[in-house]
């Protein structure tokens, strides 16, 4: 969520890797649940956007669905490759509308060096700042896609460490029992191992970090290969694999809380937008989001159906 991409000014719908594809309407065939009754959308054309991950694949697909049940026409343009495509073609408004999250909008796109710790301070900020951009944030959800450090529950139950103030008292009482597997980005930003360390009070030896591919991180802390491994707190192998998250009990890490992000004269023309999301994103949370992105990571399933069948389970739109 953090890969950047950048745009040719007046290209958007071309520009390649990065800008909007011609799109293809959804047609679901769905009606309101607990939400869009009345069908307060209906006459309105719509077009949802995402970055190309699967988190986000599954978010653009409960947005355009909700909007569908809604009675709006739905122009699918999910998918953007890049953190700032998917931003602009709602700002410009290609689309209008999206899940962004809060720390990417704060540092990557506002160009603020500091998170705010609180999350929903932080959540105020940005909305406060991308008004001025055209932009209109609805409340956020307490899905957080931020860095942690896991282990296996062998490691767990051998170490017993929760938090990552428990890691660092580990590594200064035993120093070879705190190894780490991580990215290469991680290891060198100042949001990521560096700052960790310090904030921490950790100073682990070269000898103790390995670095490699996100994907081998997980095997590879699930077999125990190291104590710790840097992971994303919504990505589905958490589940599927049973590790334990340490907490960031001193706030270190940025919030990446997950919020629809509204084109501001899409919403003045349909306010009802707001209302239809809100009950949606209230219910996403890092549990939620490890159990649906495990579904397609995992599971193989397509993103757009994991979303539906999610919306149909909770109630919030009924198939036929």
């Amino acid at each position: 969520m953090r890969r950047r991409c950048p745009l040719l000014a007046g290209m958007l719908a071309v520009a390649t890797g990065c800008g909007l594809t011609s799109g293809s309407p959804m047609v679901d065939d769905v009606r309101p649940g607990s939400i869009g009754r009345g069908e307060p959308l209906k006459g309105a054309d719509l077009t949802v956007t995402s970055k190309e991950f699967t988190e986000q694949l599954i978010l653009g697909a409960i947005m355009g669905i909700a909007f569908e049940a809604a009675g709006a026409h739905v122009l699918d343009r999910t998918g953007i490759q890049g953190s700032v495509g998917s931003r602009e073609a709602v700002k410009s408004g290609e689309a209008d509308g999206g899940f962004e999250y809060t720390g990417t909008a704060w540092i990557t796109y506002l160009g603020h060096s500091k998170p705010i710790p609180d999350p929903q301070q932080q959540w105020q900020a940005v909305h406060d700042a991308d008004l001025a951009n055209g932009l209109t944030w609805l409340p956020p959800s307490t899905l957080n896609n931020t860095y942690a450090l896991a282990m296996n529950q062998a490691n767990f139950k051998k170490y017993g460490t929760r938090t990552l103030s428990e890691v660092a008292a580990l590594s200064k009482s035993d120093p070879a029992a705190v190894t780490l597997c991580v990215e290469g980005e991680f290891a060198n930003r100042a949001d990521g191992l560096p700052g960790m360390e310090k904030t921490y009070g950790m100073d682990l030896p070269e000898r103790n970090v390995t670095q490699m591919d996100t994907g081998i991180i997980y095997t590879q802390v699930a077999k125990g290969s190291c104590t710790y491994g840097e992971v994303f707190t919504t990505d589905g192998r958490i589940k599927s694999m049973n590790l334990v998250v340490m907490e960031d009990d001193r706030k270190f890490f940025p919030n990446y809380n997950a919020a629809p992000v509204i084109n501001t004269k899409t919403l003045e023309e349909w306010p009802a937008i707001t209302g239809i999301l809100d009950p949606i994103t209230a219910k996403l949370n890092n549990s939620v989001a490890q159990t649906l992105n495990a579904k397609v990571d995992v599971d193989g399933e397509d993103p757009h159906q994991v979303a539906l069948d999610w919306l149909v389970e909770e109630g919030f739109v009924k198939e036929g």
